[in-house]
């Protein structure tokens, strides 16, 4: 390849000092149409060199051209849930920081958290007051306590040290990054603030806003819809399984985190590095 090269080089040289010499070898010639010719060889002179030029400047603007590395990514967009991926929470870790006595435990976990009340709070279609009456209405021998609980829950929010840094690296990275979580609204707007790495994406959609929660497949057509992203090409992060098949059934691949060493390996594995 490279003796090619040089062959092709020392030719060109040749060609062009060909083309430069013939003007002045018509230019001594006694022909009628020595003028002519020689008008027509110094043309020819000027005009290869510099048509040589454009082409050679033409390919490497456009002939030359690497595709960008983004363009071959298998994964552009990568969407986060906050709860238990960013953002730590373990209600009932919470709940047994009351020390009640166990049957009283577990009536308010019936109560609240275990109750289809809770995740359709997410909806927030209500008053916060509305689903906090439903929470009473189950174990009312415990009003006080239940009030209690519901009224503090947005202190066992917090964010993960690795959060932010994570984020912003994949940012870095050039990934366009979006959150997708279920959220009541009293809950998002106490812990909103705590929220460092929402500075780094380029979308976000709280289920109270939209009235959607996760698993039903409005809520991740709507983030598609919202911000033109194509399934095939994004990756959603959940720690629920039930979520990451609402997602799956939406086109978008899936990675059900446990902890960021396995979720960076599993993201490995779709080209996110």
């Amino acid at each position: 390849m490279k003796n090619f090269k040089r062959i092709a080089a020392l030719a060109g040289v040749v060609i062009l000092l060909l083309i430069f010499c013939l003007p002045m070898a018509f230019a001594w010639g006694s022909s009628e149409n020595a003028q002519a010719l020689f008008r027509g060889a110094f043309a020819a002179a000027v005009l290869v060199p510099i048509v040589a030029y454009v082409f050679w400047m033409a390919y490497r603007i456009w002939g030359n051209k690497k595709p960008r590395e983004d363009e071959n990514r298998m994964i552009e967009n990568i969407i986060f849930d906050v709860g238990n991926v960013l953002m730590g929470y373990d209600w009932e870790e919470y709940l047994r920081s009351y020390d009640f006595p166990e049957e009283k435990y577990q009536k308010i976990a019936d109560a609240v958290f275990r109750n289809s009340i809770w995740e359709e709070q997410d909806r927030g279609q209500h008053e916060e007051s509305w689903y906090v009456d439903k929470f009473v209405e189950s174990a009312p021998e415990y009003e006080a306590d239940i009030r209690e609980v519901v009224r503090r829950d947005p202190e066992c929010m917090h964010l993960y040290d690795y959060a932010e840094t994570w984020v912003k690296y994949l940012k870095n990275q050039g990934y366009h990054l979006y959150v997708l979580s279920n959220y009541g609204t009293y809950m998002l707007d106490r812990t909103k603030q705590d929220m460092s790495f929402l500075k780094y994406m380029d979308g976000v959609v709280f289920s109270c806003d939209v009235q959607q929660i996760k698993p039903e497949v409005d809520i991740y057509k709507t983030l598609l819809k919202r911000y033109s992203l194509k399934p095939e090409k994004s990756v959603f992060l959940d720690d629920r399984a039930v979520n990451c098949e609402g997602a799956g059934k939406a086109g978008i691949h899936t990675i059900q985190f446990e902890n960021l060493k396995q979720a960076a390996k599993a993201l490995e594995k779709l080209g996110v590095k």
